[in-house]
């Protein structure tokens, strides 16, 4: 999962990436970077963490041209490393050609074994490298037909953003797991991943980029191109982007994060009620969810546990123990508020359980009296291979334990999922995602070696 940004043709192109990486920053906080072009010269910067900590004034005034594009990085093919960090920038011909990636290709391996017997010599270990490479190899002059001839080889999860020297290109993979959108600021044409990032921008929300579209931009002119047969394929839309990846007041898919969040607590209050003096959430990712369940149930809503907004995402870190110990400095319960209380708890997803477990004890420590948790989607049982970095089966406790052993395992009073059923039947294309982490049912092949490091022995 990644944030991607593009701006075209606007005096302020790189100030405009740089605020709008703020807004996306909760899909990546490995890495940033921003290039521009100047219409002579391109201009790079690129920094581990946080954007906050990686920009200032001064490099922002180092990325100089009226057309940038920008990423910020979580690691779901190559190792978290300087060289990996987006957009990854190459010379063509004497042609500055960057890209900023969102997703994960599922042919990996066999674009790069191919690409390497035909003498490719490799500077990362990710997969979005082997797309400029098809691009270098490409005979077409025509910039449309150069880039329909290298999307078309591309299986998987892409929504991509390049930038040709002053020109953009957007596309997005026919199956469309991933969200991009296309706005507009003082008449000139803005791609990202959510619309919360044209929000910041003060942008106009134009649409969505169609599952398997390509468009061109050039200053104030845009061409759409569709892949062939593109239309035709099924859409697959990742669920979870919905669940707890995108920010809660963007649109995407179609429809409001935040009010899909409330449809989904609601539902699952349906599912699994529970008497209890009042409902609370495991926050952020857990507070819309919350309140859809407790309007369901007419029962109050509180503040049980305070998050630390000084640090972020527990789930997106690469290792367990940055996990552990941001979740214990990351979220702290209110004592006055839990004592003797029988309370239901709202959470988005159980991954390892080894959070949720912690959680639990903590709030028993507080003096909550029941404790009766809920999660706002079926449990994980599968690998996702198409931009989530989600652990392997052995890894995800709802592959490996029924729902009575979790919530032994995480010690609460009851436990509670919602239905597959009842997920899929709060989404306005509720036919059209892919739920592949729960159902074990992927809707594009899966790659032959399922690991993120698969190309690191190579470079």
């Amino acid at each position: 999962m990644c944030g991607i940004i593009g701006v075209s043709s606007h005096k302020d192109a790189a100030k405009l990436v740089y605020l709008a990486l703020y807004a996306l920053q909760h899909r990546g906080e490995e890495a940033v970077g921003i290039t521009s072009y100047d219409g002579k010269d391109i201009h790079i910067k690129k920094e581990t963490g946080l954007i906050a900590d990686a920009f200032d004034e001064r490099s922002i005034a180092e990325l100089k041209g009226k057309t940038a594009i920008g990423h910020c990085r979580y690691s779901t093919t190559g190792s978290s490393n300087f060289r990996n960090i987006q957009p990854f920038l190459v010379r063509h011909k004497n042609r500055p050609i960057a890209v900023a990636h969102n997703g994960n290709l599922t042919n990996t391996e066999e674009l790069y074994r191919r690409l390497e017997e035909e003498g490719a010599i490799f500077q990362t270990t990710m997969d979005t490298e082997l797309i400029v490479h098809l691009l270098a190899r490409s005979k077409k002059t025509d910039l449309k037909e150069w880039f329909v001839e290298v999307l078309t080889q591309l299986k998987g999860a892409y929504s991509l953003i390049f930038l040709v020297e002053d020109t953009l290109v957007g596309a997005r993979d026919p199956q469309g797991f991933r969200p991009l959108c296309l706005g507009k600021i003082d008449g000139n044409y803005v791609l990202a991943s959510e619309s919360c990032a044209l929000d910041l921008l003060h942008a106009e929300y134009v649409r969505e980029i169609q599952a398997g579209e390509m468009v061109i931009i050039n200053g104030d002119k845009i061409e759409s191109i569709f892949l062939p047969g593109a239309k035709k394929e099924k859409k697959a839309y990742c669920v979870f982007e919905n669940i707890y990846f995108a920010r809660p007041d963007s649109h995407i898919f179609d429809d409001n994060v935040y009010q899909v969040r409330k449809r989904l607590g609601a539902q699952l209050a349906k599912e699994h009620p529970a008497k209890a003096d009042f409902v609370m959430s495991i926050p952020d990712s857990g507070n819309y969810a919350a309140l859809g369940f407790s309007q369901e149930l007419g029962l109050p809503l509180e503040v049980g546990i305070i998050r630390n907004h000084y640090i972020g995402r527990t789930f997106i870190q690469p290792t367990q123990l940055l996990r552990d110990l941001r979740v214990k400095i990351k979220l702290n319960p209110i004592r006055d508020v839990l004592k003797g209380k029988k309370i239901i708890v709202v959470e988005d997803s159980i991954v390892r359980g080894t959070t949720s477990r912690s959680r639990v004890q903590e709030l028993r420590n507080a003096g909550a009296k029941e404790i009766h948790m809920r999660i706002s989607c079926p449990p994980l049982k599968s690998p996702c291979f198409y931009g989530i970095d989600f652990p392997s089966k052995g890894e995800l406790i709802g592959s490996n334990k029924t729902i009575k052993e979790i919530k032994d395992f995480i010690e609460v009073d009851s436990l509670g999922y919602l239905s597959l059923e009842g997920m899929l039947s709060v989404m306005k294309q509720s036919g059209d995602f892919c739920h592949a982490c729960f159902s074990g049912e992927y809707p594009v092949e899966i790659p032959k070696t399922q690991s993120k490091y698969l190309l690191e022995g190579a470079c």
